[in-house]
């Protein structure tokens, strides 16, 4: 389904963003299931609800359709947990959640942004490239999972 999409900001903890993140991270564990780093995911993926600075949801005449965050990590802003439900994927709502977040973080005054993702994540690292994303060294606390990849964008 494509089509009309809002962008709504919300506390981390709303039944709509707590509902899509579980849905994510079902979603990665599912991909990465068969790689012997993936028993780091739940270390290496977890997150301090007070280091969040800003959640969006996205939703459709059908309901809630994708989420994003951006959390502190160190001195850092770092783009967590977006997603989009397979059947509104490629219809313009990844993009709006993503410009949501570098916004956002301009906002804070950050002068770039860094997200994670996996090597088996090819549609997320295609869309990263296409929206200016480049390569940086993992950091922490990725290095735990060899499948590790981490970017950024300067804003």
């Amino acid at each position: 389904m494509t089509g009309a999409h809002v962008l709504e900001r919300v506390p981390f903890e709303h039944p709509d963003a707590v509902a899509l993140r579980e849905e994510h991270v079902a979603a990665g564990n599912q991909l990465y299931a068969s790689d012997p780093a993936a028993v780091h995911r739940s270390g290496a993926e977890g997150m301090d609800p007070a280091s969040i600075v800003a959640t969006v949801v996205a939703r459709s005449e059908s309901g809630p359709i994708g989420h994003a965050c951006l959390r502190r990590l160190g001195d850092e802003l770092e783009i967590k947990r977006m997603y989009v439900v397979p059947g509104n994927r490629g219809s313009g709502v990844a993009d709006a959640l993503l410009a949501a977040m570098e916004g956002a973080a301009r906002h804070e005054g950050a002068r770039r942004v860094v997200i994670h993702t996996g090597d088996r994540q090819h549609a997320a690292l295609k869309f990263y490239d296409r929206h200016g994303y480049t390569s940086i060294p993992v950091y922490p606390p990725y290095e735990v999972a060899a499948y590790s990849l981490c970017f950024e964008k300067l804003l």
